[in-house]
């Protein structure tokens, strides 16, 4: 008996549940408070957010589904773009925040090397 209810246990594992992913999805917006709009992606999809960067003046901020996502980071002269791709549903909450982000670790990291070479030589 308690192998037929392990047996039929695994087999109700087995069958697709129907879930379908869901992520954020908006165009070219300048603020992540416009991109709360929730969409159903297909099977192979992931979320994407695609954020450009223009330093000091704004961000243009995409978000949806993509069935070839590729995480992608370009540095320009005038600012930087930033792609990333995740898998749970409304993983690509935040937009503009993991750009941000990126330069306040490269700040803390560059600051602890200097506060550690400034204490050794003194």
């Amino acid at each position: 008996m308690k192998a037929f209810l392990v047996l039929l246990l695994g087999a109700v594992l087995c069958f697709d549940s129907g879930y379908s992913l869901k992520c954020y999805s908006c165009t070219s917006q300048l603020s992540n408070s416009k991109c709360k709009t929730e969409v159903d992606c297909k099977d192979e999809d992931t979320c994407k957010t695609d954020v450009i960067r223009v330093v000091g003046l704004f961000s243009l901020i995409s978000k949806g589904c993509d069935s070839s996502c590729t995480s992608l980071y370009q540095d320009f002269s005038v600012g930087n773009r930033n792609i990333s791709c995740c898998s749970s549903n409304l993983c690509n909450a935040n937009a503009a925040g993991s750009v941000r982000c990126s330069y306040g670790m490269a700040a803390g990291i560059a600051a602890g090397v200097l506060w550690t070479f400034l204490k050794n030589s003194l």
